[in-house]
C-alpha cells in the first residue's frame, strides 16, 4: 500500500460520499452528542467534523510511510515491520467485521485502527514513551475519531488494538528494547511534517479540547 493509492481509495469514497450524503449525515448527528470535553466552534460543525475525518484518515498511510521509513534508517525495520503490516492490513485485508463499512465511515474505522496501533506502539516500550513522539493533539484526534465511529463499537476496537499489540509487543523485552536509535531517526525533519499536521489539524477545523465542563 502507498499513500497515493489510499489517497485514491479515499478520493472514490468521496466522490460515493457526494452522491450519497450518507457520512455527512452521520456527523451531524455527532456534533450534536459530543461530550462537555470537545468543542466545535466553526459555523457548520458537522461540516468541520466532515473535514477533520478525511484529513485524519488522509494520515493513516503517510504516517505508516514515515514509520517505516524512520525504521529503515535507523536499522530497525524488523522490529516495526509487524506493527507496519498490521497497520497495512486495516486498509489492504479488513477484518470481515468491518465489511459492512464503506465509504468514509469504513475508512475512519481504519484509520482510527490504524492510529491507535501506532500509539499503542509508542507506549509499549520505555524510548519511544519517554521521547513525546506522540504530542497531546495526536491524542486528542483519536479521542475525537472515537467519538464519531461511536460506541460501544469504538470501544470493540480500541479491544482488539489491545490483542493486536499484546501479540506483537507484549513482553517486557520489548518494552526494554533501546529503541534510541528510531527516536532519534523520528525527532528529523521526517517527522516535523507531521507534528505540524498534528498540532494544528484540529484548530483549522474549528475544534477544541476542554478540560473541564462548559460553561
Amino acid at each position: 500500500m502507498t499513500p497515493a493509492a489510499v489517497l485514491n481509495i479515499i478520493a472514490q469514497a468521496r466522490r460515493q460520499e457526494a452522491r450519497s450524503g450518507e457520512f455527512l449525515r452521520q456527523m451531524r448527528s455527532r456534533a450534536a452528542s459530543l461530550p462537555d470535553s470537545i468543542t466545535v466552534e466553526g459555523y457548520q460543525p458537522a461540516t468541520c467534523l466532515f473535514q477533520f475525518a478525511v484529513e485524519y484518515i488522509e494520515m493513516a498511510p503517510r504516517l505508516i510511510e514515515c514509520v517505516d521509513a524512520c525504521a529503515k534508517q535507523a536499522g530497525k525495520s524488523a522490529l516495526f515491520a509487524p506493527f507496519i503490516r498490521a497497520a497495512t492490513r486495516y486498509f489492504t485485508q479488513p477484518s470481515i467485521l468491518l465489511a459492512r463499512y464503506d465509504g468514509l465511515d469504513g475508512l475512519l474505522i481504519k484509520a482510527y485502527l490504524c492510529h491507535r496501533l501506532m500509539e499503542e506502539m509508542y507506549e509499549n516500550n520505555r524510548s519511544t514513551r519517554s521521547s513525546q513522539l506522540v504530542d497531546v493533539e495526536a491524542t486528542q484526534a483519536n479521542l475525537l475519531a472515537h467519538q464519531l465511529i461511536g460506541e460501544p463499537f469504538a470501544n470493540e476496537l480500541d479491544q482488539s488494538i489491545t490483542i493486536t499489540v499484546v501479540q506483537i509487543a507484549g513482553s517486557p523485552d520489548y518494552y526494554e528494547l533501546n529503541l534510541d536509535p528510531f527516536v532519534s531517526e523520528v525527532k528529523h525533519a521526517a517527522w516535523d511534517w507531521m507534528r505540524e499536521y498534528w498540532e494544528n489539524l484540529l484548530i483549522r477545523n474549528h475544534i477544541h479540547f476542554m478540560l473541564g465542563p462548559k460553561p
